[in-house]
């Protein structure tokens, strides 16, 4: 069997495993709750795939630091929470169009890349994610965002489920996995965790 044989198995075993969606991790860090008011700061995206075992493993991370769009309310709670500086110099941070290509794009080319129809957010507590997404594409009037508009996979959910921990920091360490506290609440930090947490549950559980 050669390269492009095992290039189109693993394909089909990526986009077969939940019925022609791609699960990919999201995590944002915000200026607040309100994803309608409140500012997207960072946003992180981790994209999955299987490793020559057939095992669901981290694939690669694109990240953004993301401007304040005009008129957002940014709360000095969650920026004591998250310990993002908005107006730092070496933020570097993008305008909302801009940060949303970066990470989106890489996700609409893995969602062609293993012939699926849709990505699926995979967060914990995703719903607050799915939120500030939607409201960023939205402003932005972003004509191509790769994610299902409400099906998601909850990584708290699941978490309680596998191991009775629906905290990430707990649910990650009962999996037997690094936790550093010190760098949790940073997009990157949390998006890869929760992505390594799915992919352990996903494992553990088997193919249908």
């Amino acid at each position: 069997m050669g390269p492009g044989s095992l290039d189109n198995a693993k394909a089909d075993a990526i986009a077969g495993r939940f019925r022609g969606f791609l699960p990919v991790v999201v995590d944002v860090e915000t200026g607040g709750f309100n994803a309608q008011t409140d500012a997207l700061l960072e946003i992180a995206v981790v994209t999955l795939t299987l490793d020559e075992l057939g095992a669901w493993v981290r694939d690669e991370t694109y990240a953004a630091h993301v401007e304040a769009f005009d008129g957002a309310n940014i709360e000095p709670a969650a920026l004591e929470f998250n310990g993002i500086i908005p107006d730092h110099p070496l933020r570097f941070a993008l305008p909302e169009v801009d940060a949303l290509k970066k990470v989106l794009a890489p996700v609409r080319q893995a969602v062609k890349r293993y012939g699926c129809t849709r990505a699926v957010l995979v967060g914990h507590n995703p719903a607050f994610d799915l939120g500030f997404l939607a409201a960023a594409v939205s402003r932005c009037q972003f004509k191509r965002n790769p994610f299902h508009p409400f099906t998601m996979f909850d990584t708290a959910t699941l978490g309680g489920l596998a191991y009775g921990q629906t905290v990430l920091a707990r649910a990650v360490s009962a999996a037997g996995l690094p936790w550093d506290q010190r760098d949790a609440h940073s997009a990157i930090y949390d998006a890869e965790r929760t992505a390594e947490l799915f992919c352990n549950i996903v494992n553990r559980w088997g193919n249908p």
